[in-house]
């Protein structure tokens, strides 16, 4: 395993490297350029542990779903280089704003893409990794739209737009295709998702989209991880309301999602 990352195992009792199945984490990291403006983003902690623990410096983090630049604003502090993509050109000007991706020898590169268009993911990641003089990816991290509970942008090519789950897990495999033919073999990737709550059902997305990636790629499932939400910002001092509202019906409050760890075996 030391031969994916840079870890000091002579040391690994310092190393604050969270190896257990269940990762609580009390607040955002606020440090940096950090911040937490977009509806959908996840925490600093979660790319900053995948990435030191799967990662060496300067390897390549490929991602599908670049969102408001956590996980590229964690490799510019861990000194890895970097290729993001997102449908939402608003959220791609944005995230060019806050870093400096100019030079010869830049080592970030960012573009908007549609993940599901496979002939755009070839032109736009190849681009990518021309720049950055490299022709694979070390580590893949994908944090897809958990359906239609937050549309994102009005593009029907969006994952946001769509509200069926059938439907969803079938285009998440298209992008997945896509996305992992870039990544070397034997090396790894990860899935930040969670459930959705439709028509009074809990919908195991999670779950779906787990078994889908089993069944179609040659994986092996290194680790399920469950992570609280409990700083979720559309949550923040409306505890008691969710509580009263979940006592009138028959439901429980979501305070969890999922990282699923894979390892690419061809």
């Amino acid at each position: 395993m030391g031969r994916f990352n840079d870890l000091d195992l002579e040391n690994w009792r310092d190393l604050d490297i969270n190896t257990d199945s269940l990762w609580l984490i009390g607040e955002r990291a606020k440090t940096g350029k950090h911040k937490n403006i977009y509806h959908g983003n996840f925490i600093p902690q979660i790319p900053n542990q995948l990435i030191r623990r799967y990662t060496k410096a300067n390897e390549v983090v490929l991602e599908p779903f670049m969102g408001s630049g956590t996980t590229l604003f964690e490799c510019e502090e861990l000194r890895r280089k970097y290729v993001g993509l997102d449908i939402n050109q608003e959220v791609i000007e944005y995230v060019r704003s806050k870093i400096d991706i100019s030079g010869d020898d830049p080592d970030y590169f960012i573009s908007r893409c549609n993940s599901r268009d496979g002939s755009d993911v070839d032109t736009t990641v190849n681009e990518g990794l021309k720049k950055l003089r490299v022709t694979s990816a070390q580590f893949v991290l994908m944090h897809p739209p958990y359906m239609d509970i937050v549309k994102f942008t009005d593009d029907p090519e969006d994952l946001s737009q769509i509200g069926d789950i059938k439907e969803f897990v079938e285009s998440f495999k298209i992008v997945c295709g896509n996305i992992l033919r870039f990544l070397d073999k034997d090396r790894y990737f990860g899935i930040v998702i969670g459930d959705v709550y439709k028509n009074s059902e809990v919908l195991p997305l999670g779950f779906y989209t787990m078994d889908m990636i089993k069944r179609n790629f040659k994986v092996k499932l290194k680790g399920i991880i469950v992570k609280n939400i409990e700083g979720n910002r559309g949550k923040i001092g409306q505890n008691g309301i969710w509580k009263i509202r979940a006592l009138r019906s028959d439901y429980f409050i979501f305070k969890h999602e999922y990282i699923f760890l894979f390892k690419k075996l061809g």
